[in-house]
């Protein structure tokens, strides 16, 4: 059965055009998460210390300050936020970015190539996997 808490998105984008277009895809598909919104890497670390669990990270690659693939570099890195689950939906259709970032365990690589039918496809498909995958309780400590 599927964890009844509520996961928080943490976007990681420093497009506004973009961060409008997630905010309709959420409306369009009737998504109620909490949505926090960072502008880059280096406001995203400073608010992941304060973000409940179970959460969900969504990150962009090209941003100024830190970028994706160094966010993602650091989240990996510390034990506390080791195993965050992070989504990419980038521009970057490059192959080293990909490899990067599925060598960092992304959940998943995707396109905002088309803002339209795929993007909203992107966003129903990360909206499918909170709501079928469990998440441990951490509150506890125990992990049990």
């Amino acid at each position: 059965m599927p964890s009844s808490k509520t996961v928080t998105i943490l976007l990681v984008e420093d497009d506004e055009v973009d961060v409008t277009a997630l905010r309709w895809a959420f409306d369009k598909l009737k998504i109620a998460n909490p949505l926090i919104v960072a502008h880059d890497g280096v406001e995203a670390w400073n608010i992941l210390a304060t973000l409940p669990r179970p959460y969900l990270i969504i990150t962009d690659i090209n941003m100024p300050r830190m970028n994706g693939i160094e966010l993602l570099r650091k989240i990996r890195a510390t034990e506390e936020f080791h195993d965050s689950i992070v989504f990419v939906l980038t521009t970057s259709n490059d192959d080293q970015d990909k490899i990067d970032a599925y060598d960092l365990n992304v959940a998943g690589y995707m396109l905002k190539s088309d803002m339209g039918t795929s993007f909203t496809r992107a966003i129903g498909l990360i909206e499918n996997y909170w709501k079928v995958v469990e998440f441990p309780d951490r509150s506890s400590g125990t992990g049990e």
